[in-house]
């Protein structure tokens, strides 16, 4: 027998494990019986929402070593100074599926890092690739709807996704991607991941610069054949999850090697692309790659539901030397991130051991005050509010640095930027189709988009749909219209 004890969750013990109290053995059961009702009404709640994307995920533990001491020059930020290790968070995901859903579904994959930096954490919240649909936060809820179930059915639908993509040129770029090999990863340690939206770095003298992250795995890009992808989707769902799992528990840890590129901040006003539009890609022959260190996971969770589940990932949570952008889809989830953390798992998400930040300075710092499961407080003599003359923390603008301002260039307007002058929706999109896939690459990603746009039931839809893909490569156009148009007997 074992030396412990089962007890109540106010911690005393408890008579039974396996049985009610009843009034006689076959009679009613108690509700004086305060354990029994404890446990069930435990058990009703023990699910938090789950998230309205990234739903389906996993992750593990590691580190973060910079490696490369020219990056200093580039942004003061503490974690990316030479040599410096800092413990970090990762947790991968599939965008548009439930939680019960397939890892091995055709979607994008989330890529979302926390840091826990010296000076509180930083978030990147990214995906495995380096653009996306839209190009406003406006536009975000419409996306998503369109590409999660009918609300009569409650099915996934070709008509819908086709719909909202065909009539959102802009999505061009991103879908051209998913169809392509990198739609279906063979696993988390086998791709690539990517910050995706620009963002700001500024140095110890107060220089700004115009970055994106580049995470690239040392295992190599490996995707996974379609019809092995259908295959496991039915005989092991979690198939990556068990994958990062059993690697991580066996010893062989999955790096990523971090670069950057780095735009100088007047490059913005008069590049070809806009670069603050998450719909394009920076090339790498204007920006070159530039190495920052490596990333290595090397410790699973020990509690899913703790550790993963109520993990929380907000582009908000900026260090010193980061800041933001004028990219629009990058403020639209400055805000939705926080916001959803504080309803799905609570207003005092932060809180959690997962989610605290490390660092000295945070402890009892904050004027953070009450809410649902507030349990870290400083002492009692602290003041709650500022400012005050009683010694309590006070704001210092020059150690949280200003990261969060640029230029404006106008008054407010509801318009995208039109200043650069290679800004078409389907351009990025026919180069990487044209000049990056292989001839056996185009072959498959023909095959994948005439299944997917010959699932489309409307004609109207279905036509649209080829005038998208014939806007990306007339050629290629020209073939799912011979490979989806019935042929007249």
């Amino acid at each position: 027998m074992t030396d412990k004890f089962t007890t109540t969750n106010s911690g005393a013990p408890v008579a039974s494990d396996q049985h009610s109290l009843t009034v006689g053995a076959n009679g009613p059961t108690s509700l004086t019986d305060h354990y029994l009702v404890e446990k069930l009404a435990q058990f009703n709640r023990e699910r938090v929402p789950e998230r309205v994307v990234h739903a389906k995920g996993g992750g593990a533990f590691g580190t973060f070593t910079t490696t490369n001491p020219e990056i200093a020059k580039y942004t003061r930020a503490a974690l990316f100074q030479d040599g410096v290790q800092t413990e970090m968070l990762a947790r991968f995901s599939s965008v548009a599926g439930e939680s019960g859903s397939p890892d091995t579904w055709r979607d994008p994959r989330g890529f979302a890092l926390k840091f826990y930096t010296t000076e509180g954490n930083y978030d990147l919240v990214g995906n495995n690739t380096p653009v996306f649909f839209i190009r406003d936060g406006i536009k975000f809820p419409d996306f998503i709807r369109s590409q999660k179930r009918l609300p009569g059915s409650h099915l996934r639908d070709n008509d819908m996704q086709w719909d909202f993509w065909s009539l959102q040129p802009e999505s061009a770029h991103q879908v051209t991607w998913l169809m392509g090999d990198r739609g279906i990863p063979n696993s988390w340690r086998e791709m690539n991941g990517y910050g995706s939206h620009t963002y700001q770095w500024i140095n110890a003298e107060g220089e700004r610069f115009w970055v994106k992250y580049h995470f690239i795995s040392q295992q190599g890009v490996v995707s996974m054949p379609a019809d092995k992808a259908a295959e496991l989707a039915g005989s092991d769902s979690d198939v990556h999850i068990r994958d990062l799992y059993e690697h991580i528990d066996a010893g062989d840890f999955p790096r990523w090697d971090l670069s950057v590129q780095v735009m100088p901040y007047e490059d913005a006003k008069t590049y070809r692309f806009n670069p603050f539009d998450l719909t394009k890609v920076w090339p790498h022959a204007d920006y070159p790659l530039i190495p920052v260190g490596v990333m290595e996971l090397n410790r699973n969770p020990e509690n899913y539901f703790a550790q993963i589940e109520q993990a929380t990932f907000a582009p908000s949570n900026f260090v010193p030397g980061i800041g933001t952008s004028p990219d629009k889809m990058l403020m639209a989830r400055i805000f939705s991130y926080a916001d959803a953390h504080r309803y799905r798992v609570g207003t005092n998400h932060a809180d959690l051991p997962v989610n605290a930040p490390k660092n000295a300075d945070a402890n009892g710092h904050s004027y953070s005050k009450d809410g649902s499961m507030r349990y870290s407080f400083a002492s009692p003599e602290t003041p709650v509010y500022a400012p005050n003359s009683l010694g309590g923390a006070h704001a210092d603008p020059e150690r949280a640095g200003d990261a969060g301002n640029w230029e404006t260039d106008g008054e407010m307007v509801r318009a995208s930027a039109t200043l650069h002058p290679e800004d078409d929706d389907f351009g990025q999109a026919g180069t990487l189709y044209r000049e990056v896939f292989s001839a056996e690459q185009k072959a498959a990603f023909l095959e994948t988009i005439t299944g997917h746009v010959g699932a489309v039931k409307s004609d109207d839809i279905r036509e649209r749909a080829i005038q998208y893909w014939t806007s990306v490569d007339a050629e290629l156009g020209a073939a799912l219209r011979a490979n989806v148009t019935p042929v007249a007997v």
